[in-house]
């Protein structure tokens, strides 16, 4: 039997019954877990009233033998992000930082820098500062750049990845996504290479060096859209989530 204690925010939920629900959560030492809280929903349960979606708490729970899914005993709400619920536009942004996750991050496989990306990202998302399309991208930028670097699939921004050497950015660089890097050309024409400013390129190495990201709004867009792909590219499909958080959907 394998014991669960754990602080986790939830990011996926179904219902299962009229009292109970079905979730997934991140949490910090033990990956993204599965688990079934029986009652969840009731008033008096000890579940806070519920596990609800973009919420941090403290989980308790058990699994018994090879089953991969958690019986949990209870959520303590530690943080409800009520910010997120108050601007749509913040909200779209919190759901694809939990869509990024359900996709990148393996089941049962810890990484505490992800689930510690995710806190800070959706504390940012919830405060004051999201109300400004920069900060929100640059948030989301910020998220997307280090759940990247957790997984190990970050894209190289140092070495031309084509031509070899170090990268010098110009006017116009190449992201080859088949190689995880960027290139002052594209070797295999423009189907395989994407055509990238080099502004976008500095605000991802601010980025890099820990700062927030430099240039305009449409500059960080255009970072967060380019990651985006990126994304998408690493995982196979389209994710709906993306197009509210850069405006198209």
């Amino acid at each position: 039997m394998t014991s669960l204690n754990d602080v986790a925010i939830c990011v996926r939920h179904w219902d299962w019954s009229e009292t109970s629900q079905t979730v997934s959560l991140l949490t910090r030492e033990h990956g993204i877990i599965r688990g079934l809280a029986k009652g969840s929903r009731r008033e008096k349960g000890a579940f806070s009233g519920g596990i609800e979606l973009l919420t941090q708490g403290q989980i308790l729970g058990i699994s018994r033998g090879a089953s991969t899914l958690f019986t949990l005993t209870a959520w303590d709400l530690v943080e409800p992000y009520r910010g997120l619920r108050e601007r749509l536009v913040s909200f779209y942004a919190g759901m694809y930082l939990a869509d990024l996750v359900n996709h990148l991050v393996l089941d049962s496989d810890p990484h505490p820098e992800a689930y510690d990306a995710l806190r800070v990202g959706l504390d940012r998302l919830a405060g004051s500062r999201a109300v400004a399309d920069s900060d929100r991208l640059g948030t989301v930028m910020g998220f997307q750049w280090a759940l990247l670097g957790a997984i190990g699939t970050r894209p190289d921004l140092s070495r031309d990845v084509a031509a070899g050497g170090e990268l010098e950015a110009g006017e116009l660089v190449h992201f080859i996504p088949s190689m995880g890097g960027f290139s002052r050309i594209d070797p295999d024409g423009a189907s395989n290479g994407w055509k990238v400013r080099g502004a976008t390129l500095a605000a991802l190495r601010q980025v890099d060096a820990g700062g927030e990201p430099a240039g305009d709004t449409e500059v960080v867009r255009r970072g967060v859209r380019l990651l985006g792909a990126y994304i998408q590219y690493l995982v196979g499909k389209r994710l709906e989530t993306l197009g509210p958080v850069v405006g198209e959907g």
